[in-house]
């Protein structure tokens, strides 16, 4: 017959006392009281321990609270391991990957299922967190809610918006995305799905200083006056260039923007600042805007590069004015300088950092491309450079027929 599991508390004692009493062996009681003869011989050394006759073993108070030392350990490691896993929901700081946002974002359901999947338990998620399990498990009973399931719906778009935007668009432009895809949304509402998910639009850095003054050079005057207002295309060009650094070196950029469209005319990367970086940027525009002789074109940058004798020559081919703002005033020439900041900001800071030239290359192409077809503007009303300077050519080509 095999001993039991567990013996009474009043047969353990009874065989100790006969052992320690008699001086019987351990095996002959055992065998008497049907007791497993191992088992008894522990109880024996127990209670030698106990009573302070041998060393080699705990007493039954230190046994016990040994034990509940343990077990406070194990809850402590439990504790810290489930505030350390329902951190990436709490962190304060801005991150770029969908569920992992502000401490306001994440509600504690999810939370919990989080949590729950990565087999710590419900109650004692609950109980670290100071959250309700009644509570919890109500919430995963009753129906969902209309504003929870337009939320689930409106989700998937949101966070498809901010992809396709290359992680760039803020609550605004996602708002204004979804409104010309058919999908009317608070912007509100937007901000709230975005902080949610824990996505938010990139932010502009600081742009460090590319021109150096020269008092003695002479320069053309100042023709727009920090007045960046045009009524057409190929009306007023605003120029500038910008740095890239890559760890093969520094990659610098040139762009020539129309002030009317906020369109990119011209582009070029190069690994110098010489006068060829701003001229072949230069020459891309005059190209793609089919630039005659007498166009009445005002030319807008500041100073370095651009007052050189090429390109000064250039802009005097074409009949082109040029005008030059004062150098260390962002001010001066601020819509280009803008330019710059979101092209910091949006390409070269978020997707750095950056191996090489041909590297830098292919990603202003992209970005360009995507910035004039694409990209929502909002002094544009919230549509593409492309889009709103097509629209003034479509306006003017039915002027003559309604004539």
């Amino acid at each position: 017959m095999p001993a039991p599991r567990k013996y009474p508390d009043e047969l353990r004692e009874r065989a100790v006392r006969e052992v320690r009493s008699t001086g019987r062996p351990v095996a002959h009681v055992a065998r008497e009281l049907g007791i497993h003869k191992e088992a008894l011989r522990s109880w024996v050394r127990q209670a030698e321990a106990d009573a302070g006759e041998r060393d080699d073993r705990l007493t039954s108070a230190e046994r016990d609270e040994l034990k509940e030392l343990r077990k406070e350990n194990a809850e402590l490691r439990r504790a810290n391991e489930i505030l350390k896993a329902a951190s990436v929901f709490f962190a304060p700081r801005r991150s770029t990957v969908p569920g992992r946002g502000r401490a306001g974002g994440a509600p504690s359901g999810g939370v919990i299922d989080h949590l729950r999947d990565k087999g710590l338990g419900v109650d004692p998620v609950c109980r670290v967190l100071d959250l309700s399990p009644s509570t919890y498990f109500a919430c995963k009973t009753r129906p969902k809610s209309a504003r929870r399931l337009r939320d689930e719906e409106l989700i998937p778009l949101v966070t498809a918006v901010w992809e396709d935007s290359g992680r760039t668009y803020d609550a605004r432009r996602v708002t204004r995305a979804l409104a010309r895809a058919g999908h009317r949304v608070a912007r509100c509402t937007v901000e709230r799905l975005m902080r949610q998910v824990g996505i938010e639009g990139f932010i502009r850095g600081q742009r460090r200083r590319t021109t150096i003054h020269e008092p003695a050079a002479p320069r053309p005057p100042d023709l727009v006056n920090r007045r960046f207002a045009a009524e057409r295309p190929n009306q007023l060009w605003l120029a500038d260039l910008t740095y890239i650094r890559t760890w093969s070196g520094w990659v610098y950029v040139a762009f020539v923007l129309d002030a009317y469209s906020r369109r990119i005319v011209g582009r070029q990367v190069a690994n110098h600042m010489r006068t060829d970086l701003p001229l072949d940027a230069l020459e891309m525009a005059l190209w793609r805007q089919k630039i005659k002789k007498d166009a009445d074109l005002i030319h807008h940058s500041d100073r370095g590069q651009y007052v050189s004798i090429r390109y000064t020559e250039r802009l005097a081919e074409v009949g082109a004015s040029a005008s030059v703002g004062s150098v260390a005033d962002s001010y001066d020439n601020a819509m280009a300088e803008a330019l710059n900041g979101t092209f910091k900001a949006e390409l070269i800071d978020h997707q750095g950092p950056w191996r090489d030239f041909d590297e830098v290359e292919r990603a202003v192409f992209q970005w360009v491309a995507w910035y004039n077809g694409e990209r929502l503007h909002s002094a544009l009303g919230y549509v593409p450079p492309d889009e709103y300077e097509q629209a003034y050519w479509t306006r003017q080509e039915q002027v003559p027929q309604t004539a």
